[in-house]
């Protein structure tokens, strides 16, 4: 593929790799960050639009089904079961795609995407495991165009989707099929070396994290040792300012929406979340029907509390103001509460999502206010109004544009 030089630097770009394809214009067409479209998206994917009123789907975006789940033989070296992985396999072995699109890792660095074309189930493999930073994908979506292949996969992350949805028609792939995870705020690799240091004296010898639902990260180490963190002793008030793109704070679809099939483990209560949006979806998961244990979600405790505390502190942080530090004495008694008595299940993934539309609205008033009429689609506005943040007019596209 003849290449083309790379766009500029901008603060809302995730470098999901349109700016890298022949024709880079269309990032104003297949940015999530500049005009996204959901409605007309969920119509392309789903069939129809989110259901706001008295559903869950205000949430979770549209979904037909959504399962607790894990492998029955989970595969060595995945993140969690390594469904998504298998999955993928699944797909090349019985040819139902030629090709998938998706991550592996830099060969110096086990933390950095790199985008591959994938065509040998046995070369799956290689892709297992959380990586961090950004990666092109897109522009290996074309390239597979290019290459020749009318059937693929395509594994991403909710922006990656987005500009995938967004450019599906004008690929005109016979088949694709879209496996998305939800995208639990994203930086650069090198920042996220940073962080692993204020972990571990030896960031280096870290080979696994998870930031899990019990509210702990695990990490473990080369030498087989392990190590749970609880959220609240995260060092996290250490990191830089701009260690969090302004992308990720302003980002409205956390769970994926528009992927055919999302795997993550927000409510999966210390297994896997699988949320079937549509019909290809449901023949996704079909295809592991033997390998897969599924389960009814679970949902516990409140996220009032934990929903307002948070969105405090991102009012502080977007006004140049420290963020609250709890005593150390406090940490440890919380870390025990949270797991056992915060939400938990379904009600957590809520809390989720709430905190990221809370915090994208906090954010692009701060920041970026001329874009919040562009970028926050009506269902957040929804999600935010039990914490007392409300839209204005001037804040609404049809207001602004009748005016």
């Amino acid at each position: 593929m003849e290449s083309i030089e790379i766009a500029p630097f901008r603060d809302l770009c995730t470098d999901c790799g349109v700016s890298r394809t022949a024709q880079p214009k269309r990032c104003a067409t297949a940015c999530q960050f500049i005009q996204p479209n959901y409605p007309k998206f969920e119509t392309l994917a789903h069939g129809r639009q989110r259901a706001t009123e008295h559903s869950d789907e205000v949430f979770f975006g549209p979904y037909l089904e959504m399962f607790r789940a894990r492998l029955k033989e989970p595969l060595k070296g995945a993140q969690w079961t390594g469904i998504i992985t298998r999955l993928c396999e699944v797909l090349l072995e019985q040819g139902v795609v030629e090709a998938v699109i998706t991550m592996s890792s830099d060969p110096d660095d086990r933390w950095k995407p790199v985008p591959v074309i994938v065509t040998r189930p046995e070369d799956m493999a290689q892709c297992r495991g959380m990586k961090m930073g950004y990666a092109p994908i897109i522009q290996y979506l074309e390239q597979a165009k290019d290459l020749g292949y009318k059937k693929v996969a395509m594994v991403g992350i909710p922006c990656q989707v987005y500009a995938a949805r967004a450019l599906e028609q004008e690929f005109g792939f016979e088949k694709l099929l879209i496996i998305g995870s939800p995208c639990s705020d994203n930086t650069t690799t090198e920042h996220f070396h940073q962080f692993l240091g204020l972990l571990s004296e030896k960031p280096e010898t870290i080979s696994y994290l998870e930031f899990r639902a019990d509210y702990h990260v695990e990490i473990r180490f080369d030498n087989g040792q392990k190590q749970e963190i609880p959220f609240l002793k995260l060092p996290l008030s250490n990191l830089p300012a701009d260690f969090f793109p302004t992308t990720c704070k302003t980002c409205v679809d956390y769970v994926n929406s528009l992927s055919d099939i999302t795997v993550g483990y927000m409510a999966g209560t210390g297994e896997q979340w699988i949320i079937i949006r549509n019909e290809k979806g449901k023949g996704l998961a079909s295809l592991l029907a033997a390998e897969l244990v599924l389960e009814p979600l679970s949902s516990a405790g409140n996220r009032l509390s934990p929903v307002k505390g948070f969105m405090r502190n991102v009012e502080l942080a977007a006004g140049g103001l420290p963020l609250q530090r709890m005593p150390n004495f406090l940490r440890g008694i919380f870390a025990w509460v949270m797991p056992r008595f915060g939400p938990r299940g379904l009600e957590f993934a809520k809390a989720r999502i709430e905190m990221k539309a809370i915090e994208s609205i906090i954010h692009l008033r701060n920041t970026a206010p001329h874009k919040i009429k562009n970028m926050v689609p009506g269902h957040i506005w929804k999600l935010v109004q039990a914490y007392g943040l409300r839209v204005s007019s001037d804040e609404i596209k049809e207001s602004r544009e009748s005016t």
